[in-house]
């Protein structure tokens, strides 16, 4: 059994069923099936293959699965990027996975040019109409099964998945056919998948690979694709009611975009299935969401090495706290299916309820590496439990209750923020003698980006300035701080670095949830 097989077989299950929309255009399974088949016959012709990296830059659109189930009918291993990525972190991925071919689209054209011209990867565009087009593409190839389906096993390579890393340098999680149906299945009985379930999709498709895509496939429900190129509340409540749809996962930012828009229950009433996480969220605004909305909700915790699901505070859960169990809001649920999670000491040895510890988890659909980097895999994944870097609480019941990080990474409205990119920016100012940054809590977007700075003898800057001067260098919106304080010196441990902990354990309040 292989990824490529599923889209066949649901497609002789459920022929006629809708299996992904986007806007105005839909797609059945037997037609997914025959484009997946083209597109798989197409790469064959191009000597693409069994273990082959395919990468796809593309925002979310129809296109999104047919590229997946056409790599995995291929042997093909599936790269879905995340396009707000900046060009180095783009250099160093196709670095990392030295793709056989790029499939972007026209706004993307002339990084893609860039690269191709670098790394040297042909470049197919969607919504090219010429002869080297997407669509051409497809057309010129048979909509048969390839015969080579049969020869993509099990323990095949599957997919990449990126993420940013701790030293900035994007990781590449791997994963094969095996685990990630393994995961499918899991989500398909944690969100209660099937046949009539229709997913919205607001995140963007690469972040959903195991979550959404692989589970609505296996079970012939529909996959919708949303522009994540910015999230309206208002226009969001009024594409479910246009598709109907059941199921939705959004980040903290974007639920509260749905409390302040005034949304209401009536407004989103084909929703079943409301999936949250990826940052923090205080339990109020949970409870407030509650007593709006209902227990509806399922919270996630966990992270793209485990394929996504760790623990889950699932609905039951949720209606818990609603009638008064409040006190579960601020954990981060128990485990999943088919999961162990364990807190641990530094020895690995489980620690007693109650006592903190590092959060691991081991499971089935854990990945196999981090692709080509057998140092970070090797730091991570420890006699076949990976480690979060998150430090944790399990009680009796086994709630887990996330209470501090080991891992300096800052988590931004579900996006990751490594510090290090944004300190060293800061060092670039000619003030600038000392520069740290850190995450603290935020109400709306999970985590604030905070910058400290200490400054050379006789130099002045503040912190509008400081925070000015990351913005010219280039750094996303998303990546300059909130805030950049200037203090007379930063805060060394005992050889000499700077105390991280401590300018974060100053701000810090709350539990982290992701």
């Amino acid at each position: 059994m292989n990824v490529g097989i599923a889209v066949a077989r649901s497609a002789k299950r459920w022929p006629g069923h809708v299996a992904v929309f986007d806007g105005d255009r839909t797609s059945t399974f037997a037609q997914l099936d025959e484009r997946t088949n083209r597109l798989a016959n197409a790469l064959h012709a191009r000597g693409i293959g069994l273990g082959d990296r395919v990468a796809l830059l593309i925002p979310n659109r129809l296109e999104v699965l047919e590229v997946l189930g056409g790599c995995a009918k291929a042997g093909a291993v599936y790269c879905g990027l995340n396009f707000r990525l900046g060009e180095e972190e783009y250099e160093a991925i196709f670095e990392n996975a030295e793709p056989r071919l790029l499939i972007t689209e026209p706004q993307f054209a002339e990084l893609a040019g860039r690269l191709s011209e670098r790394f040297g990867v042909p470049v197919v565009a969607l919504d090219d109409e010429g002869p080297d087009g997407y669509e051409a593409l497809l057309a010129a190839a048979p909509g048969t099964l390839p015969p080579q389906v049969h020869d993509v096993r099990p323990e095949h390579h599957f997919c990449i998945v990126y993420t940013s890393g701790t030293t900035g340098r994007p990781k590449g999680v791997l994963f094969d056919h095996q685990s990630v149906l393994h995961h499918a299945l899991v989500a398909t009985l944690e969100y209660e998948l099937d046949e009539q379930s229709r997913w919205l999709m607001a995140l963007p498709h690469n972040s959903s690979v195991q979550i959404t895509l692989l589970p609505l496939l296996l079970v012939g429900g529909a996959t919708g694709f949303n522009d994540s190129r910015g999230f309206d509340a208002v226009a969001f409540a009024a594409e479910v009611r246009r598709t109907q749809a059941t199921h939705t996962y959004l980040v903290p930012t974007m639920l509260f975009r749905v409390l302040e828009a005034g949304i209401t229950r009536e407004d989103i009433a084909t929703l079943t299935t409301i999936g949250y996480g990826a940052a923090p969220i205080p339990p109020e605004r949970v409870l407030e969401l509650l007593q709006r909305f209902g227990p509806i909700f399922t919270q996630l915790y966990g992270m793209a090495e485990v394929a996504s699901i760790g623990t889950m505070l699932r609905k039951d859960d949720h209606a818990r706290a609603l009638a008064g169990e409040t006190r579960l809001l601020a954990s981060a649920g128990r485990a999943g299916l088919a999961m162990d999670v364990r807190v641990v000491d530094d020895a690995r040895r489980d620690v007693a309820a109650g006592e903190r510890g590092e959060v691991v988890f081991g499971s089935p659909h854990t990945m196999l590496e981090y692709f080509r980097d057998p140092v970070r895999t090797g730091d991570a994944l420890i006699d076949g439990w990976m480690h979060s870097g998150d430090i944790g609480q399990i009680d009796e019941q086994g709630y887990i209750y996330i209470v501090d990080r080991k891992k300096d990474l800052i988590i931004r409205g579900g996006f990751n923020i490594v510090p290090s990119e944004i300190e060293n920016v800061l060092y670039q100012h000619p003030a600038v003698l000392e520069a740290s940054v850190v995450g603290i809590p935020d109400q709306e977007w999970g985590e604030a980006v905070i910058g400290f700075v200490a400054l050379k003898q006789g130099e002045a800057a503040d912190g509008d300035s400081l925070r000015a001067w990351c913005a010219d260098q280039g750094l996303p919106s998303i990546k300059v701080p909130q805030a950049v304080r200037v203090l007379d010196s930063l805060p060394k441990n005992l050889v000499g670095k700077i105390a991280k902990r401590e300018l974060r354990d100053s701000l810090w309040q709350g539990e982290r949830k992701v």
